[in-house]
């Protein structure tokens, strides 16, 4: 008799957005491209597209959790990833059931604000997903505004991503990753950083991983092929240590990833088009 494959299960509880960009359906698009088994539960239908986000109808806490908790009876997940959790509620009974069923390979993705500047989340929430889920995960990946709004630090240098990290790592985090691509954003102060021997800009990603500070560099990609790439790169996280990979290489990894598939993005879209994940 032939032998099973033997896929691991990725867990994606988070938004869907309707245009296919970012959200369950760019996570499952990414744990697929690593060849993990993707499911996913929904918290939120958002209403966007390229352009922006125009609204959202989200899901009880209840529904939430009549949606993870067959997946969980039936499968042997092994990473799990959350993205958009829009209420105190959500997130309470995202952080019981991660605890209940003691589960592993936490990948938070605090997203509290779209691009186009529609608040996904309101300020209980927040309080709620540090105090519930920044404990109990493995790493939590937030981008520039998402760690400034969390720290209260604004930022626009490196010394200020490091002190922005310090602070989440205070508040419970073990592990914080900083997206330091918006440093090259119109109208933040700094410019972001050049490269090892200054030759050219780097999007730098921060890992706070205790004791040290790892970084992770790639070529700034002068696009607007950038829709989802928070959501690709944190599934893509989830997906390698769903592998057996370390959590700096999951990591690395991603970063990889998520530049090529900015890179190679399609021309599609009246806004930020999103990036390459197939």
């Amino acid at each position: 008799m032939q032998s099973k494959n033997q896929q691991p299960v990725c867990l994606t509880i988070a938004g869907l957005d309707p245009s296919g960009g970012a959200g369950i359906i760019a996570d499952v698009k990414t744990f697929s491209a690593f060849r993990c088994f993707a499911a996913a539960a929904i918290t939120s239908v958002t209403f966007q597209n390229t352009t922006g986000v125009f609204g959202a109808v989200h899901q009880t806490a209840d529904s939430v959790r009549k949606q993870v908790e067959p997946v969980l009876d039936d499968y042997n997940v092994a990473a799990i990833k959350t993205g958009m959790l829009p209420t105190r509620e959500i997130i309470e009974t995202v952080a019981a059931i991660i605890t209940e069923r003691n589960l592993k390979n936490i990948i938070v993705d605090p997203v509290v604000r779209s691009t186009s500047g529609f608040d996904l989340i309101d300020d209980a929430a927040l309080t709620a997903l540090v105090k519930l889920l920044f404990p109990i995960a493995d790493l939590v990946t937030p981008n520039i505004p998402e760690a400034e709004r969390i720290s209260g630090t604004e930022i626009a240098s490196r010394a200020d991503i490091e002190r922005a990290g310090s602070i989440m790592r205070s508040m419970g985090a073990k592990n914080v990753l900083i997206k330091g691509g918006h440093l090259y954003e119109k109208g933040r102060r700094g410019k972001g950083e050049k490269g090892s021997h200054g030759e050219k800009r780097m999007a730098t990603d921060f890992l706070f991983i205790a004791p040290d500070i790892v970084l992770f560099e790639a070529a700034f990609i002068e696009t607007t092929a950038t829709h989802g790439t928070g959501c690709v790169l944190s599934a893509a996280i989830a997906a390698n240590l769903a592998l057996g990979k370390e959590l700096s290489e999951s990591v690395r990894i991603a970063k990889d990833f998520v530049t090529e598939a900015i890179r190679t993005g399609p021309d599609i879209g009246k806004g930020n088009s999103p990036i390459n994940v197939e």
